[in-house]
């Protein structure tokens, strides 16, 4: 694989604006239910923080940092996690993914929503992985096309 020396600019600038997009990323998921946006918009931010690393530092220090294993295997358990969430409602003579727990909490409180904050989350937790994966993977077939580097 070939290196290159990348620019001061492009990876300063990388470095900088990746907290800031994995904390946005974090508020829109944590909110959703309270306002616009979600766990599918804050699960596709995710997309802005791989490719704030990828630009800055390539895709081997991109591949080190995100664990694509580790992704791939996590949206299964999100998968499961979101039908059990689902499921309460039924468990509770209710229909499924009916909101059981919808009287605790104050209107407009980060929990206030019942088990729609707890799907919110792990719809989330499903888009990270899952686009966090793809991602990764046509990263992947470009890097290797173009000797290691996007072009």
């Amino acid at each position: 694989m070939k290196t290159r020396d990348y620019d001061v600019i492009l990876r300063s600038g990388g470095d900088s604006l990746l907290p800031f997009s994995l904390v946005f990323m974090l508020y829109i998921i944590l909110h959703g239910h309270l306002s616009p946006g979600g766990g599918f918009q804050g699960g596709v931010l995710f997309v802005a923080a791989i490719l704030f690393l990828y630009f800055g530092h390539g895709y081997d220090v991109t591949a080190r940092a995100i664990s694509f294993n580790l992704l791939h295997e996590t949206e299964g358990l999100a998968s499961v996690i979101y039908v059990a969430l689902a499921l309460m409602g039924v468990a509770a003579g209710a229909q499924f993914c009916q909101n059981i727990l919808y009287t605790h909490g104050a209107i407009g409180d980060l929990y206030s929503s019942g088990t729609i904050l707890w799907m919110n989350l792990t719809v989330g937790l499903k888009v990270v992985t899952g686009i966090g994966s793809i991602t990764l993977m046509m990263l992947a077939l470009v890097a290797d096309r173009n000797g290691g580097e996007l072009k």
